[in-house]
């Protein structure tokens, strides 16, 4: 007969197999999960409880109170309260057992940082200033990042495959493996058609890599050395590199499509939310812009008032 940690940390394994393979979590989520099911199998070896089944809502509840009692932030303790809900319902537990009614720590979310439309389009002429493949390189993935709204993992990610340049549409694998098509604008092909045409094969040499974005050695590119080269890109456009990551030109992507009018759906469509909470938030970044304007630009607003 399997003992109590025995058939605890069973349980918390199978489901971390589950969550990566059938899923389709991301290695960093599923490692996270780890950590915090880790500590939920300490927290009940300390509470004598032989199974999963012996958790009720209470035991759940007093698990989140005692990581708050150790420091840990609402945004981990909400995650953790995740983790266990899935394990619960993933072992068998009735879903009454799993949490229901607890309330989730109270998450504050800040407004993303957005770059303004003129600003992204300075980081795209500085991308071309570069001379060689680099320059068309470079070009091409901000326009695809800024046109196309996709995380930055995406981005590198993208085999040359993905690229329907007939029909002007990009195939993307976002998180949990789920594939979208995202339609690209005429800057965004011309850049790419650029690149593939006169940059790529010098990048790639004799060799065939699949990836469609290369560094100068013929790899494939990655975040890391994306992120390096979009911090010299914004130095050259003058704008502070505080200000810049891949994930901004993301956000200004939903920002500015929401401010020409578009859908929401439509924007979580590109973006491949999930949750239609997660894009909202960019609506209340066009609020703020349109109180910015008021603030700067109303003669009663708070420029107005010093002119």
């Amino acid at each position: 007969m399997a003992t109590r940690a025995e058939a605890i940390d069973g349980a918390v394994g199978a489901y971390l197999t589950h969550a990566r393979v059938e899923r389709g979590l991301s290695p960093r989520t599923v490692e996270a999960y780890g950590r915090d099911l880790e500590r939920f199998a300490a927290y009940l070896g300390e509470r004598g409880l032989r199974a999963l089944e012996e958790v009720d809502a209470g035991l759940v509840a007093d698990f989140s109170s005692s990581l708050a009692a150790r420091g840990l932030g609402a945004r981990s303790r909400a995650r953790a309260l995740v983790a266990v809900r899935r394990l619960l319902r993933h072992s068998g537990a009735d879903a009454a057992l799993a949490g229901e009614g607890i309330e989730a720590p109270r998450i504050e979310r800040a407004l993303p940082k957005v770059l303004r439309s003129e600003e992204s389009e300075a980081l795209i002429q500085a991308a071309g200033e570069a001379e060689g493949p680099l320059g068309l390189r470079d070009r091409a993935m901000l326009e695809v990042l800024y046109g196309a709204g996709l995380r930055v993992s995406e981005l590198v990610g993208l085999p040359c495959s993905a690229l329907e340049a007939r029909g002007g549409w990009l195939r993307v694998v976002g998180k949990g493996r789920v594939e979208r098509l995202v339609p690209l604008g005429e800057p965004a092909l011309a850049a790419l058609g650029d690149y593939l045409e006169q940059a790529r094969p010098a990048l790639a040499g004799r060799r065939e890599p699949e990836a469609l974005f290369l560094t100068r050695r013929g790899a494939a590119m990655t975040r890391q050395n994306f992120f390096a080269r979009l911090r010299g890109i914004a130095r050259r456009a003058g704008i502070p590199q505080a200000r810049v990551s891949p994930h901004v030109l993301r956000h200004a992507f939903a920002t500015d499509l929401l401010e020409g009018g578009a859908d929401l759906r439509v924007v979580q469509t590109l973006l491949g939310h999930a949750d239609l909470s997660t894009t909202q938030i960019y609506t209340h970044v066009s609020r703020a812009r349109l109180r910015e304007t008021v603030e700067a630009r109303h003669p009663r607003g708070a420029g107005g008032r010093r002119r």
